[in-house]
């Protein structure tokens, strides 16, 4: 045989066993007379680094690597003094703004009033006095039995004393209204502010305590204790217990059979006896793998989709990244079942 016969006879056998591979990857050729589809993929596991919202030194982290988390569980605390000190601080700012507000509002006392009153009976009698002393004067000073600046003396007083009248009688008015709503307003909205901020150190001594946001696996201690941390950095990287999808793929020609809430089991290799439930949720609308622009009917048909199974109760016997089996029962779906 030609040495160049033998080489495309070769190269001809790997592309066609390739071809293979690929397809049987992507289920073209597991489908059964059964109304099933097997695909073949890779388990899922959602992770999540927990991290302080706020910046300090890490007091204590609560979990080793492989513990299990409950939501809700304080995985990891700062030392809280500093966000401690602060909330006292806004908590005595509340109280003064809410004293300062119930003086306004509640107005000034009734001796406060009664004290107005007698100051303006006090200008009153001192009016009445400085009138009377400016009209005999004034009679007077025609005759010349009193002098121009005696009689001038007399009109200053007069006006002095008006004046003190009209200030003392104002000053009562006050006392006996209360305090103008502009000023109850201001203050008002100076305890709100002080209450907001008051609020917001009761948050940042909060986050001083880091919590589990769901149930899941430690898998790795990111930082220790001592460690100074910036709002943001991570603690923990956890691995959730919910939800557990597994990838797939599936090819163009049974695209239109793979729908969401299709039902499907999973087998793994270490148990292939024992099947997991689920249903597929998501089926990617982009192709993989091919180029979009390829638009030939040979070339079409290679193109796969990415698929997610959620897996309805998932245990520890799937682990992230672990290769599965999946079976699709294309006749029914979740709805049906």
């Amino acid at each position: 045989m030609p040495k160049k016969v033998l080489v495309r006879a070769v190269v001809i056998a790997i592309i066609a066993i390739g071809g293979f591979l690929l397809m049987s990857q992507t289920g073209r050729f597991n489908a059964g007379g059964d109304g099933a589809l097997v695909l073949y993929g890779n388990v899922e596991i959602r992770q999540v680094e927990l991290a302080f919202r706020v910046s300090g030194r890490l007091e204590e982290v609560i979990y080793e690597e492989g513990d299990a988390v409950v939501a809700g569980d304080h995985a990891a605390r700062l030392d809280a003094t500093p966000y401690s000190d602060a909330l006292k601080v806004a908590q005595a700012e509340v109280a003064i703004r809410t004293a300062e507000l119930s003086r306004l509002e509640a107005g000034l006392r009734p001796a406060e009033v009664d004290r107005a009153r007698a100051r303006v009976a006090e200008f009153e009698a001192g009016a009445r006095v400085a009138q009377q002393n400016y009209d005999r004067r004034a009679v007077l000073v025609k005759s010349g039995a009193v002098s121009k600046q005696i009689f001038d003396e007399s009109d200053a007083a007069l006006r002095v004393a008006n004046e003190r009248l009209a200030a003392a009688r104002e000053d009562l008015a006050i006392a006996v209204e209360g305090f103008r709503s502009e000023e109850i307003a201001a203050a008002s909205a100076g305890l709100q502010a002080a209450e907001a901020a008051a609020a917001s150190a009761q948050t940042k001594v909060n986050d001083a305590n880091l919590v589990a946001p769901s149930d899941g696996t430690i898998l790795s201690r990111v930082n220790e204790r001592g460690s100074i941390l910036q709002a943001g950095e991570p603690v923990l990287t956890m691995a959730l217990t919910r939800p557990v999808w597994v990838r797939a793929y599936v090819e163009e020609p049974a695209l239109g059979h793979v729908v969401p809430g299709t039902l499907a089991e999973i087998f793994t290799d270490a148990d292939p006896d024992r099947p997991y439930q689920g249903q597929i949720g998501f089926v990617s609308p982009v192709a993989e793998f091919t180029p979009r622009t390829v638009e030939t009917p040979d070339l079409r048909s290679d193109l796969v989709y990415q698929v997610r199974i959620i897996v309805e109760e998932p245990d520890d016997g799937l682990r992230q990244g672990m290769p599965v089996t999946i079976r699709l029962t294309l006749s029914k779906k979740a709805d049906d079942a």
